[in-house]
């Protein structure tokens, strides 16, 4: 087709150590292989539409029953041209037995193609007859004629730019598929993936809640030692404020019996001293007066001396 060489490196131990690498994970290098055998398909499909459409314009319109032996034939000449081409593929590599058996079907198929060529003929005028009727092929988008001969059919279904369209088209429908088939994985990989994800975050969420449980169980556990040992301070409390109270009350009542104790050891004291006082008031009232009465002896004593002198 005019392209030139490739400027890529073909080279078959880089493409098996590619197979290789592309087993253990994904490169994706078949989706630029579609996207590069596509452009070449859909450029080929677009020569084709277009080759249709001038035949349908510069050639004799016919009827549907004469066009239809008319495709029998060329479909014949199809099959012809492929038999020749794997014979001639199946000579090459020296497969003599396989070759010779498929020229025999060749002879088959070319019965079958006179016998369509007489109803074609005999289907249409004999001047119309004799003009070539061209068809497009749908594999290389290349002119095919009516009466083509065997050698020219063997060329064009052996030839590199037939057998290439058909190589390209087989490859795209291997590559689409395989494309296909490691999206799928790759999807199931991704749905795994996510009910791995959503399974741990159940897991999470489970642990979290435990732990929130616990936690709450904990608290509830500390609150509830604390209002024990609140209770029991309480308790303790209240015990001492009592024992306090009973301390109390018994140190008032033991000072209250020792004030009384005292005021009546005070005032039983005072009595005694009060006693005493008295007593020695008395005792000292009686030496005055024993006293006062020796004086007055004496004086009485000395008034008789005076009066005897």
């Amino acid at each position: 087709m005019d392209l030139g060489e490739c400027t890529k490196i073909h080279d078959l131990a880089l493409r098996a150590d590619y197979e290789i690498a592309s087993k253990e994970r994904d490169l994706f290098f078949e989706l630029d292989a579609v996207d590069h055998l596509e452009s070449f398909i859909a450029d080929c499909d677009r020569r084709t539409e277009l080759a249709k459409k001038r035949l349908a314009e510069t050639q004799e319109e016919i009827s549907a029953e004469v066009a239809a032996k008319a495709e029998k034939v060329h479909e014949l000449n199809e099959e012809i041209g492929k038999l020749l081409a794997k014979a001639e593929q199946l000579g090459a590599e020296g497969n003599v037995d396989e070759a010779q058996k498929v020229l025999q079907e060749v002879e088959k198929v070319r019965t079958r193609k006179k016998d369509a060529e007489e109803e074609y003929r005999n289907s249409m005028p004999a001047s119309s007859f004799q003009q070539q009727k061209l068809r497009v092929c749908e594999v290389c988008s290349a002119y095919l004629g009516l009466h083509d001969n065997d050698r020219r059919l063997a060329d064009h279904f052996g030839g590199k730019l037939h057998l290439g369209f058909i190589q390209i088209r087989e490859k795209l429908d291997q590559l689409k598929k395989t494309v296909v088939d490691k999206q799928e994985k790759r999807n199931q990989e991704r749905l795994k993936r996510r009910e791995e994800r959503e399974k741990e975050e159940r897991m999470k969420k489970r642990t979290r809640s435990r732990s929130r449980e616990h936690r709450r169980s904990r608290s509830r556990d500390r609150r509830r030692r604390r209002s024990r040992s609140t209770s029991r301070d309480k308790r303790r409390s209240h015990s001492r404020s009592r024992e306090r109270k009973r301390r109390h009350r018994s140190r008032s009542r033991s000072r209250s019996r020792g004030h009384r104790h005292s005021h009546e050891h005070s005032s039983r004291h005072k009595s005694s001293r009060d006693r005493e006082r008295s007593s020695r008031d008395r005792s000292r009232e009686r030496d005055r007066r024993d006293g006062m009465n020796g004086r007055s002896d004496s004086r009485r004593g000395e008034d008789r001396d005076m009066g005897d002198m």
